[in-house]
């Protein structure tokens, strides 16, 4: 499930898109959360599923598209740092080691919640150990990946125990199994330095089809004028790594697209489309009021009435789960 793609060589912006993959609706609802705001990473829907979860308190606000009601799926923060949860099989994120836990749902959010740029968020994340949740019968098996408004980029998977980052601007494309080294290996196999109409692309909806058909075509990207375009060339290319309904799953991991988001990290802007509805909605973080102590606001995008800037149809929500 999912693939993310980074745009960081277009001349006009940072531009970042994700598809969301899952057999069923993760139950998405779009959020703004003020600065200020305090959270404890063991605790799930009220349940507190770990003593020794970490409490901290937000230095930033968010723009983020949550899970099931108990985290953050993918988001963009007020300093253009954006995050996004993709899954992986292979996830082990190992034993307890005495530092403060924070489960899975919350991982992005803590990295939008603390930091501004991709290396103080790395250095936030060291200082917490990630523990696994489940939802709805599945376990939050996920990598991280974060990219900042400077383009920078890093990959974050736990293999036997131990967190593995890829940390650079070259990082640019991301699915699911396997683990990202061998993807990067993959890759590296075909030779995609000469583009043609005859050149043979993989055409399935696995994971490794999809990291190599989103690297060929986010090569062949033009650079765009204004925004409009930035966000329509990147979009085609999230449609191009989608999966359409009804497609071969085949095996755990393999399901049609739920949703696509772009964000715009040197603007704060978030683009959302749900594949189940016409429209494209976006809000931008410059719209809302996020200093501390100022409401949640929550929108609901399964509306087919929605449509374009969506800014002014969030409304203050007296309580969230997280």
């Amino acid at each position: 499930m999912c693939t993310r793609v980074l745009w960081n060589s277009n001349g006009l912006g940072v531009m970042t898109g994700r598809t969301m993959d899952w057999p069923t609706s993760t139950e998405p609802r779009l959020v703004v959360f003020p600065a200020g705001r305090t959270r404890d990473g063991g605790l799930v829907g009220g349940e507190r599923i770990s003593a020794d979860g970490c409490v901290w308190t937000s230095r930033h606000a968010s723009l983020v598209t949550t899970i099931y009601g108990i985290g953050t799926a993918d988001g963009i923060n007020d300093a253009g740092l954006a995050a996004h949860l993709l899954y992986l099989q292979a996830t082990d994120f190992g034993l307890p080691d005495g530092r403060p836990q924070v489960h899975a749902g919350l991982w992005a959010q803590y990295a939008l919640d603390m930091a501004a740029t991709v290396p103080e968020a790395l250095e936030a994340l060291e200082r917490i150990q990630v523990v696994m949740v489940g939802a709805r019968g599945h376990e939050a098996n996920v990598h991280l990946v974060l990219e900042d408004a400077d383009g920078d980029s890093a990959i974050i998977e736990y293999i036997d125990g131990a967190a593995v980052v890829h940390h650079g601007p070259q990082h640019r494309v991301m699915t699911n199994d396997p683990v990202y080294d061998e993807q990067l290996a993959l890759l590296a196999a075909q030779d995609f330095s000469h583009p043609s109409r005859e050149m043979p692309l993989p055409g399935n909806v696995n994971a490794r089809d999809r990291f190599q058909r989103a690297a060929y075509y986010l090569a062949l990207l033009p650079d765009p004028s204004e925004e409009r375009g930035a966000v329509a060339g990147l979009l085609s290319v999230m449609r191009n790594v989608s999966v359409p309904f009804g497609a071969p799953y085949g095996e755990f991991g393999i399901y049609n697209t739920e949703y696509r988001t772009v964000c715009n990290n040197s603007a704060r802007r978030y683009f959302f489309e749900l594949t189940t509805s016409p429209n494209v909605l976006w809000a931008g973080l410059d719209g809302f009021e996020l200093s501390p102590g100022s409401p949640v606001l929550m929108l609901d995008p399964d509306d087919i009435a929605l449509a374009g800037d969506v800014t002014d149809r969030f409304a203050p929500v007296e309580s969230v789960a997280f």
